[in-house]
């Protein structure tokens, strides 16, 4: 059992929980024991894809994390929440709605790098406390701005209310660590009103798209009927936009024992992270390095199979 997962988290569940709920119906499968994580935190709120990595895949979880995502988010105008979700109190009113045109106009500001103000309401570690815990208390929540990259932003549909906006939906690719709560309230705040997201959507996360995603109801039924194994995605998709080097049995023994294989030709001379393959078996994950004349291949990360 090693490979990926990709769930189609609903609405209410928190990342942790779905690791927990795949974990216990690869246990009712008979899997046994077997290492389950998750690639990329998805809020309560939120749906959408969420990678579950088992078994060895586990340790491309952090690469996963690094990953860019695509959401698909609604923006309702007129209240900001203490949460920046409809889950929150009401913390702020405003009656002006902005036009469309108003808010295409704005996209261009939110496009590119950029910087934003996390949510209080984040897994953020403040002082070893998560910031979520921090505001619950009552606490005054100060979290610095940090530099993201918004690659595109686009309205895909809008809802009139008057003559303005009541609500706006937009798709956002983005890169890690951007909080799509945050976004939404600066879009609103710089359209001179205020806002909240009320639909969460992650439709892409790396290489894994919602159309592989499946539902913890589909999961735990394949898994009745032992059919969970055909649900799982193999090790490598995680890796589908890294080159692949071929190692002969030898240099694939040397990874496996962490050594260095130096005058190992890169295909193509390429330098960078790579996926070492010995025939149709991932050995490690590594770093090619090194001059055309000494070229350097190290281990990141070893894979046991």
């Amino acid at each position: 059992m090693h490979g990926w997962i990709i769930l189609d988290k609903p609405h209410g569940l928190g990342s942790t929980q779905a690791v927990s709920a795949v974990k216990r119906i690869l246990r009712q499968s008979g899997a046994g024991k077997v290492k389950v994580g998750h690639g990329g935190t998805l809020d309560p709120l939120a749906m959408g894809v969420l990678p579950i990595a088992i078994g060895e895949a586990t340790k491309l979880a952090g690469q996963m994390l690094d990953s860019d995502k695509i959401y698909d988010f609604a923006l309702t105008f007129g209240a900001q929440t203490d949460t920046l979700d409809l889950e929150g109190r009401v913390i702020a009113t405003s009656d002006h709605r902005p036009t469309r045109m108003e808010v295409e106009a704005m996209l261009p500001r939110f496009t590119g790098p950029i910087e934003q103000a996390p949510p209080a309401y984040s897994a953020i570690l403040i002082d070893g406390q998560r910031a979520y815990d921090l505001a619950r208390a009552g606490q005054d929540v100060e979290i610095k701005r940090r530099a993201v990259t918004v690659h595109s932003l686009i309205v895909t549909a809008s809802e009139a209310e008057g003559e303005g906006l009541a609500r706006a939906t937009f798709t956002a690719h983005v890169t890690k660590g951007t909080y799509i709560r945050s976004l939404a309230r600066d879009i609103a705040l710089a359209l001179g009103t205020v806002g909240h997201v009320a639909m969460l959507r992650r439709v892409k996360a790396g290489p894994f798209t919602l159309d592989k995603a499946i539902s913890l109801d589909k999961l735990e039924e394949a898994a009745k009927g032992g059919r969970i194994a055909q649900l799982m995605l193999p090790l490598t998709a995680g890796l589908d936009d890294i080159p692949a080097l071929a190692v002969s049995p030898d240099e694939a023994l040397a990874l496996r024992q962490g050594k260095v294989l130096v005058g190992k030709p890169h295909t193509g001379l390429l330098a960078g992270l790579m996926l070492a393959m010995e025939g149709d078996t991932p050995v490690a994950l590594v770093e090619a390095s090194g001059s055309e004349i000494r070229p350097e291949v190290r281990v990141v990360r070893g894979f046991n199979l």
